[in-house]
């Protein structure tokens, strides 16, 4: 049996041509299709672009009132703060106020407190002051007045605080004058503050010579004369008695003073005491004389120091052979 002749393969028959030409023919077409429609596409496009443009033109302008209404509450804003601000400073001014005025009341009370215990204290030391006075009554060879000028050197010791030389200077100028008086011939003057400062510096430690020059010099350098003081004689006594003690000299202390601000009254005569040592017939090394000035009756709060001052002064002068002086005028 003989085999078939096999037909030939045609690649391009007539129907795929047909199939490509339709293929082309409907790709034409589209385009013409296209084109044509060309022109409603762009004013569709065109439309819907405004509409956009139109919206976005609309929230801007929503933007832009918002924005106006925030930055108007914005400023009412700021002006509340400020006045809040300025409420505050006037509340904290009135606060501070408050607090100084309740500062000034507590220093008050505290200050009257610190003087009716400083009262209460010298009460206490009168008691004790009355009951030794009474014991000294006993003895008849205790002094009660007149002032011994049976020294041969005298020192004043003057309180230069300001309430004296601002109510009492005029009253000490002249009673320095009438003490030096009672000794017209001397050795030896010296002249220092309650502190222990002289009023010659170039005498420190050493007598002023006895002349009427001299004296002349005391007192007018007297009438200007201002040292620190801190209103207790203390320091000036005892340094007085420390310095210029010798066993061969009469030598007379003079106090003047109007204040003892602080200290204890029993504290300090047991302390001149100490140093003002008796001899075997019962002489002190130095005779302390007091003068009182009455400054304080002039202020009703110094009660209690006045008081102080007043004791102090008289047992001195009791303690230590010499006489108190407690004068009742300034004038």
């Amino acid at each position: 049996m003989m085999k078939g002749r096999r037909r030939g393969v045609e690649v391009f028959n007539l129907s795929f041509l047909d199939v490509i030409s339709c293929g082309f023919g409907a790709i034409i077409l589209l385009l013409v299709l296209t084109l044509a429609l060309e022109p409603a596409t762009m004013v569709r496009i065109m439309a819907d672009l405004m509409g956009n443009a139109e919206q976005v033109r609309l929230e801007r302008e929503k933007l832009v009132a918002e924005s106006q209404r925030l930055n108007q509450q914005l400023a009412v804003s700021r002006r509340e703060l400020q006045s809040m601000q300025q409420a505050f400073t006037q509340l904290n001014q009135q606060w501070l106020s408050v607090l100084d005025k309740d500062s000034a009341a507590q220093r008050k009370i505290e200050e009257q407190l610190r003087m009716q215990r400083m009262l209460e204290q010298a009460n206490a030391e009168v008691k004790t002051l009355l009951s030794h006075a009474a014991q000294q009554a006993l003895n008849p060879d205790a002094k009660i007045g007149g002032i011994p000028v049976d020294s041969e050197y005298i020192i004043f010791i003057i309180d230069t605080s300001g309430s004296m030389l601002s109510a009492a200077w005029p009253k000490v100028n002249k009673k320095v004058e009438e003490v030096l008086s009672v000794y017209p011939n001397v050795k030896g003057i010296q002249v220092i503050n309650d502190m222990g400062s002289y009023m010659f510096g170039e005498y420190a430690g050493r007598w002023i010579p006895d002349t009427p020059a001299r004296r002349k010099e005391v007192l007018r350098r007297l009438r200007n004369w201002n040292s620190f003081s801190n209103s207790s004689p203390v320091e000036g006594v005892t340094h007085a008695i420390q310095q210029y003690f010798k066993g061969d000299k009469q030598i007379s202390l003079y106090v003047f003073g109007d204040d003892f601000s602080s200290g204890n009254i029993n504290a300090v005569i047991h302390e001149v005491a100490r140093m003002n040592k008796k001899d075997s017939s019962g002489k002190p090394k130095v005779r302390i004389h007091t003068f009182g000035f009455p400054v304080l009756f002039l202020h009703p709060i110094g009660q209690a120091n006045r008081m102080r001052f007043a004791h102090l002064m008289r047992l001195l002068a009791e303690q230590n052979a010499g006489s108190f002086v407690g004068l009742t005028k300034l004038k």
